[in-house]
């Protein structure tokens, strides 16, 4: 996606290719079953077999998706693909940058941990959010599952806007403030979604939590959008290694956030959590206030006087 778009709309490709993803996840829950008692009921197949047949849908749209990927990804902002995979390769010889010195290239540039980080605690508390939500309004409100459901699922389908949404403020801020505007946005939605996380957990009706919560999941889910608005920018050599570290952060912090708060050995009630979850939102937001690009500056400052040089390392060597 970083590669086939340009910079100032990849903030949205990034937020609608990864947002409509979390959204078909969300709609997979509901249509599966469906298709699984359909099977079932007018194959007449056992529905031990019918749930294995049932794949057969997601795996031909799979197929059918690489195909048009093949066909019609292959141009790039900056030409041709074939022609640009030749210069490509060129360049590479001419410089020696083997598969070891880009992963170790990516792997010793601080924005991308700390953009893992973050991410970590934006689509790593998203992810925590789903498998917990439900439950949450069961146990607090005593609603029947078909309506905690229902609620657990508006949660997850807002990422069919609020992504994207994250994405097109990234690209805006980037357009009208530079590198400087990307990264101020950043901060803001993920510290304004850690409040709204607070506000979640302390809400005692239920008509109250289901609007903090929805106000919430379009806030955390546009902080996810917004932090790969700047992925891009961090390396272009190692563009891969930088998405990938920051892209595993987002489950790491799903993983560390449950075991941490809402495992059967946590000491504080679901609430609590909740809301202690917002507060390591925002303070895992305020590293973002160290990344600086001396091509394009950061959160408190502009770019260094040898932006020119630093922007050719940042094509060639980061």
């Amino acid at each position: 996606m970083m590669s086939m778009f340009s910079g100032n709309v990849v903030g949205l490709a990034n937020g609608v290719s990864a947002g409509w993803a979390n959204t078909g996840s969300g709609v997979a829950q509901l249509v599966m079953p469906i298709i699984c008692s359909l099977i079932n009921e007018y194959l007449n197949v056992p529905l031990f077999t019918s749930w294995r047949w049932s794949f057969i849908v997601p795996a031909i749209f799979q197929a059918f998706t690489a195909i048009l990927v093949l066909v019609y990804g292959q141009d790039l902002p900056l030409g041709d693909y074939n022609s640009y995979r030749k210069s490509k390769k060129m360049e590479e010889k001419s410089q020696g940058m083997g598969f070891f010195k880009v992963l170790f290239n990516g792997l010793m540039n601080y924005r991308g941990w700390i953009l893992g980080l973050i991410y970590g605690f934006c689509f790593g508390v998203e992810l925590t959010t789903d498998n917990m939500i439900a439950e949450y309004f069961y146990d607090r409100f005593g609603v029947n599952l078909e309506v905690a459901g229902t609620i657990a699922a508006c949660f997850g389908l807002s990422n069919f806007f609020s992504r994207p949404m994250g994405g097109v403020l990234s690209d805006k801020m980037g357009r009208r403030f530079g590198m400087r505007g990307r990264l101020w946005g950043l901060w803001m939605v993920q510290t304004v979604a850690g409040l709204f996380c607070i506000l979640l957990g302390r809400v005692d009706s239920l008509w109250g939590s289901i609007v903090v919560m929805c106000g919430f999941s379009v806030l955390v889910q546009a902080a996810s959008g917004l932090t790969f608005g700047v992925v891009p920018f961090v390396s272009k050599r190692s563009l891969g290694v930088i998405s990938g570290m920051t892209g595993s952060g987002g489950t790491v912090g799903a993983v560390a956030t449950q075991v941490l708060l809402f495992s059967g050995s946590s000491a504080f009630s679901k609430q609590t959590s909740i809301s202690l979850m917002g507060v390591l939102m925002i303070l895992c937001g305020l590293p973002v206030a160290l990344i600086y690009f001396p091509q394009w500056g950061g959160m408190l400052c502009g770019p260094s006087s040898d932006s020119n040089s630093a922007d050719d390392d940042y094509r060639l060597l980061d």
